[in-house]
């Protein structure tokens, strides 16, 4: 079942980290903590560089290079030496945990040649794991299953749903995706609509809940790039929204264009 570009116990690695952050993350949210801020003057609190630490101590078992948002990177010399990178949102939606609504997660992906090949999505709250890739699939999980990577866990692949589904940003909105909102629901009619914060979106997507999530506002690599994997292993598709061609990673500045998430098959 694991091809030789992901390897299963870098696999497990992962979900180790994941679920022992998770742990380190809940504890902190029901105690309580105090909130700095960056020096883009974002917002951060010991849960982001708890986990981040957790999950650090894990992955480097791999002797693969990683990008964390809550690390000082290496600089782009060196790390366009390396096939592998792990890319790492210890704490994604600091926003959403701080206003304690439950809408955060913790994001994993593994790169290849500046390719997502694998990404992992755990939701705290809901105690919960997707991950995947093109090699593998997606499986979506409770933090109690130990053999997930069976046909009981597998995601299908995407259908064409009647109805379509937008998911948008809680704390990050524009005009310029309102735009792009208007024009899906010309095309297709009456839409629904999904507002959350964090990559929680991208479970909705792979799940097939979601057809569309336009994102035009500021994102790093390590907000989409585990999500990208995921959701293209069941026939969803993340592109760049000005040359419409699939996001890459470990690039020298780790900012992400603006981009559209949806069916492969639909069209805006």
């Amino acid at each position: 079942m694991i091809k030789k570009n992901i390897q299963f116990d870098w696999i497990m690695t992962a979900v180790t980290a994941a679920k022992e952050a998770s742990t380190a993350i809940l504890k902190i949210y029901e105690a309580g903590f105090e909130v700095d801020l960056k020096a883009d003057q974002s917002p951060v609190t010991v849960a982001d560089k708890t986990s981040s630490q957790i999950i650090s101590k894990h992955l480097s078992k791999t002797n693969i290079q990683i990008i964390s948002e809550e690390e000082e990177a290496a600089t782009y010399a060196e790390r366009q030496k390396q096939e592998y990178t792990w890319i790492v949102d210890p704490l994604d939606g600091t926003k959403e945990f701080i206003a304690k609504n439950g809408e955060f997660c913790i994001c994993i992906a593994l790169i290849k040649n500046g390719i997502s090949i694998f990404g992992l999505i755990a939701a705290p709250i809901a105690q919960t794991i997707l991950l995947g890739g093109k090699e593998i699939g997606a499986y979506h999980f409770d933090y109690e299953t130990t053999d997930f990577l069976t046909d009981t866990y597998k995601v299908p692949q995407l259908n064409i749903n009647p109805e379509k589904t937008i998911a948008y940003s809680r704390s990050h909105f524009s005009t310029r995706a309102q735009d792009v909102i208007d024009s899906i629901t010309e095309k297709y009619g009456k839409s629904q609509f999904i507002r959350k914060g964090s990559a929680l979106k991208f479970i909705d997507l792979t799940l097939g809940k979601a057809d569309f999530y336009p994102r035009l506002a500021p994102t790093m690599e390590w907000d989409i790039a585990a999500g990208q994997a995921i959701y293209e292993s069941v026939g969803g598709e993340v592109l760049d929204f000005t040359n419409f061609e699939p996001l890459k990673y470990n690039k020298e500045d780790l900012y992400n264009p603006f981009f559209i998430a949806k069916n492969k098959e639909l069209n805006i």
